[in-house]
């Protein structure tokens, strides 16, 4: 059997705000410890109308004290706009503040369009070089203790504010280059298979990539996937229009506020928008939901499945949660009872 988690990405409705959709994250987050989701982890976006979160690990810090037993954390931290010693600072004091809960997980996209990117840097005189799998070394180097004895930081390791507190790291893509990464430095996987679309292959190159380490003995992999939970099949699809109509106008060079369903259903009536191929969401009521996830699950191997949705109304989001998590619960206690 699987775990169940949530991504959550802070949407931000039309009509609505950014902080209101902070809170809604809070709310969400409280839900989903309450219905025994295993993680909620807040992803990272800058310069965008639709997308609240721009800073989780600020978030973790206001989740922690909403929610007792979920684990929280990064989907991700995009490591190449930071410091490696600012984030292992900035995530020991979350783990010492929420100890055995705080999860890293963390990505090489800019979150954002390339001029975006160029902002978030300090260092403006040329654009930064890609150096992804260094900065994750240094970043564990720290939290482990192992950067080389004539590394120029390594006595800054003993000074990291939670002490022996850490968080546990995970490595996020959708590439092949992600997925060597991870089984290469022995840290469990997370794809994404709601951006690339359904790769199980990407499982099967970090498997046989992994080099046990001190963090991780076996491969782990989760996937995170688009679900959309509703009373019937046809309300889901029309709760999934926001999405279609946002990725259509992205892909045209616009980004605009999550819209209403209704709004959206006009636009995608008046434009055809295909689904890619091996992209469609899992959609349905509970029950075709509860299906579509283990379908995806057995996919990947995955012994975690990470949820994640973008709508336009804040109350169907947390029935989508619900409902999901009910539907496996009673899958799950059926299964126990035969």
């Amino acid at each position: 059997m699987f775990s169940l988690s949530v991504l959550d990405q802070s949407p931000i409705p039309a009509g609505g705000t950014g902080g209101q959709s902070l809170r809604n994250s809070l709310e969400l987050a409280a839900l989903s410890d309450e219905l025994g989701y295993r993680r909620f982890w807040m992803a990272e976006h800058h310069a965008t109308p639709s997308l609240a979160s721009a800073s989780p690990e600020l978030m973790l810090s206001a989740i922690g004290r909403e929610t007792r037993r979920i684990r929280i954390g990064t989907g991700g931290v995009m490591l190449p706009h930071y410091s490696p010693y600012k984030v292992a600072e900035g995530f020991s004091m979350l783990a010492g503040l929420f100890p055995d809960r705080i999860d890293l997980g963390l990505g090489r996209a800019p979150g954002s369009d390339q001029l975006t990117a160029f902002a978030l840097q300090q260092d403006r005189r040329a654009r930064a070089p890609n150096a992804f799998p260094e900065q994750v070394a240094e970043l564990i180097g720290h939290y482990d203790g192992t950067l080389p004895a004539d590394h120029p930081f390594r006595h800054l390791s003993s000074m990291l504010p939670g002490g022996a507190e850490k968080p546990e790291i995970w490595i996020l893509g959708s590439s092949a280059d992600s997925a060597h990464l991870a089984g290469a430095m022995g840290l469990p996987y997370c794809i994404a298979d709601f951006i690339a679309g359904e790769s199980p292959e990407l499982a099967d190159r970090y498997r046989a990539a992994f080099t046990p380490s001190g963090r991780l003995a076996e491969p782990l992999v989760m996937v995170a996937c688009w679900a959309i939970a509703a009373d019937d099949a046809e309300k889901a699809h029309w709760l999934y229009g926001p999405s279609r109509m946002m990725f259509a106008h992205m892909m045209m060079g616009k980004l605009i506020p999550v819209p209403h369903a209704d709004d959206a259903a006009r636009w995608l009536a008046a434009n055809q928008v295909p689904t890619p191929p091996g992209r469609a969401p899992i959609l349905g009521d509970a029950g075709q939901c509860r299906a579509g996830i283990e379908r995806k699950a057995a996919l990947y191997g995955a012994s975690e499945v990470m949820l994640v949705n973008i709508l336009h109304d804040h109350a169907a989001r947390l029935d989508s949660y619900r409902l999901i998590a009910r539907a496996m619960m009673a899958a799950s206690e059926a299964a126990e009872a035969t």
